[in-house]
């Protein structure tokens, strides 16, 4: 065989032990930092929350908001109308909920609907509008998260430090149901999940994230939502651009509560790397890059090693480095399928305890499902590459899409045309 084969083998090998090395990083720093407990930074903070409709395990969601062990912080619902269901859940949640949060105010807000960017950073925007200059850091919070008592202490933490300019967990999907897409669902994501640590490579969560009022202010954040159909993608840029850093807190790992469809999941996948695409098109072509190359690593190497194979008719080294290939990237694919899981145990277990109202959801064995979808990661842990893949190219053609029942063309990062609404 030509020489180059055997050097194309050794950089395979030597590149996929490398990137081995990020996974592992990414565990360590989420088991040394998850269980701290942080007292001695509480600015006064508005926590602010956009919602459309009644997700999944609504009212668990909602209240583990309001059980926020932090004294100096208001809680802010956004919605669009008073016609949406979300509406009237929360005026009856704030009823009974308020006098026993340590929420200082606690307030139900109508944007109106959105103009020339996303409902949800229209909403987000009539709430920071209404901030008053006592306030030191915004948070935001989804609807469709339940996070635990310190949460929001573990979510404002990082940002003491002037070099931070915003803070950000992330959501892990739990499935409501065992149906496949749903585990496909929590898989998937899981893998996304993974990437988040202490890296430079961060990237913010709209749903669980925060930054100080003064860096919102002098990015101009506000004026950026005005136009993006983003929330987290925008800021980050602009955090990243500014050379500030993104810190991923991995106490801030939330349970995300779904049951989906293979529609629905489908849709879902185009939308967010569609939208990934379009604002940020650097690390949509690295997610295009890392999909092939662990596809082609893995497949393309049982290829190559059938094909040395037949060039040689006795087992020697140069043949055992074709066989090392495939079976090295398969073997990094299950490791960090392995980690993920672990990680995601260890953090969502340490949840339920300090909530354990948390156990169940629904009706719903969180415990069973949890192991459901974690056996389903373990197992077709070489599917999810490809099923990425699928996502991805899938989000490489059109500039339309439809989020929470409202139509909008992407024209550009910073320029969001609103089609209709599908009520």
């Amino acid at each position: 065989m030509d020489w180059y084969y055997y050097i194309i083998a050794a950089v395979l090998i030597l590149s996929q032990l490398i990137f081995m090395w990020h996974p592992c990083r990414n565990y360590h720093y989420a088991l040394t930092k998850y269980k701290k407990q942080r007292l001695l930074y509480r600015p006064k903070t508005a926590l602010i929350v956009p919602c459309k409709g009644l997700d999944s395990a609504f009212q668990q969601n909602i209240t583990s908001l309001f059980n926020q062990d932090y004294e100096n912080y208001l809680l802010w619902f956004v919605v669009a109308d008073k016609e949406d269901p979300a509406f009237t859940a929360l005026c009856e949640l704030k009823n009974r909920l308020s006098q026993s949060s340590k929420a200082k105010d606690v307030q139900i807000l109508v944007a109106g609907p959105a103009q020339s960017c996303s409902q949800k950073n229209h909403n987000l925007l009539y709430g920071c509008q209404r901030v008053g200059s006592d306030v030191e850091v915004l948070a935001f919070a989804d609807s469709d998260i339940c996070v635990r008592s310190d949460w929001l202490s573990h979510i404002v933490y990082p940002l003491r430090k002037s070099k931070n300019g915003a803070a950000t967990g992330y959501r892990w999907y739990v499935p409501k149901k065992n149906n496949l897409a749903s585990l496909t669902l929590s898989a998937v994501n899981a893998k996304i999940a993974q990437l988040l640590g202490n890296t430079p490579f961060n990237q913010a969560w709209g749903g669980s994230m925060a930054i100080r009022v003064n860096v919102f202010r002098e990015l101009g954040i506000d004026k950026i939502w005005l136009k993006t159909l983003s929330d987290d993608l925008s800021l980050s840029y602009a955090v990243k651009k500014a050379r500030k850093k993104i810190v991923f807190v991995p106490a801030c790992l939330v349970a995300s509560y779904e049951s989906i469809t293979w529609g629905e999941l489908f849709e879902f996948g185009r939308r967010q790397f569609l939208i990934t695409r379009i604002s940020t098109p650097g690390t949509w072509w690295f997610g295009l890059a890392s999909s092939l190359y662990s596809i082609l690593g893995s497949w393309g190497g049982i290829v190559f090693a059938i094909y040395a194979s037949s060039q040689f008719s006795t087992l020697n080294f140069q043949l055992l480095i074709f066989i090392a290939v495939p079976i090295l990237f398969f073997t990094a694919q299950f490791i960090r399928a392995v980690l993920r899981q672990k990680m995601a145990y260890k953090l969502l277990n340490y949840e339920r305890q300090e909530t354990p109202a948390l156990s169940k959801v629904e009706g719903s064995d969180e415990r069973r499902t949890m192991k459901s979808a974690m056996v389903a990661d373990l197992l077709f842990f070489w599917l999810w590459s490809l099923l990425m893949l699928f996502f991805i190219i899938s989000s490489a053609f059109g500039r339309t899409l439809t989020w929470r029942g409202i139509k909008y063309k992407l024209l550009g990062p910073t320029q969001t045309i609103v089609l209709n609404k599908n009520q």
